[in-house]
């Protein structure tokens, strides 16, 4: 089992888009352990995003960022990062697949709606940034017994 940072972006915020994208991940059966909305600042993008820093969307980017507060999410399962991945859908809001967040909300490469950790390492240095530990619970909902073999449970 695995925890991945999802972040709501302003785009979903500003549309209106948060309940259906939430509704969705637990459907699909991951475990919100984290949840809180936040202002982001200038300070903490430039950490999130320092391997964007030199391009020259940044500033764009910074703005956009900052429009609105944003959610940011601890979600838990197996295969966390890669199934919030999948559900996500490609970068770019046009090429993203129908039924995937971004096929559904997004039309654009930088309006595109979510953040969603690209790798289990990369996943808990962002829960790092966005989270102290006491914000983050362990809790096993009685619904997982119907979401997992026991297999599975790992």
């Amino acid at each position: 089992m695995e925890t991945s940072l999802v972040i709501l972006k302003p785009s979903a915020i500003l549309h209106g888009y948060v309940g259906q994208i939430i509704t969705r991940f637990q459907q699909k059966g991951l475990v919100i352990r984290g949840m809180k909305m936040m202002q982001l600042s200038e300070e903490l993008l430039r950490e999130h995003y320092a391997h964007l820093v030199d391009r020259p969307f940044f500033p764009d980017l910074l703005h956009s960022m900052m429009a609105s507060p944003v959610i940011v999410m601890a979600l838990w399962g197996n295969d966390a990062v890669e199934v919030v991945r999948i559900m996500t859908g490609a970068t770019n809001g046009r090429k993203a697949l129908p039924g995937t967040i971004r096929g559904d909300f997004s039309m654009s490469g930088q309006e595109n709606i979510i953040h969603a950790s690209d790798s289990p390492a990369n996943a808990e240095i962002e829960l790092k940034r966005f989270f102290s530990p006491d914000e983050i619970f362990s809790y096993l909902p009685t619904s997982l017994a119907y979401t997992y073999e026991p297999a599975e449970m790992k």
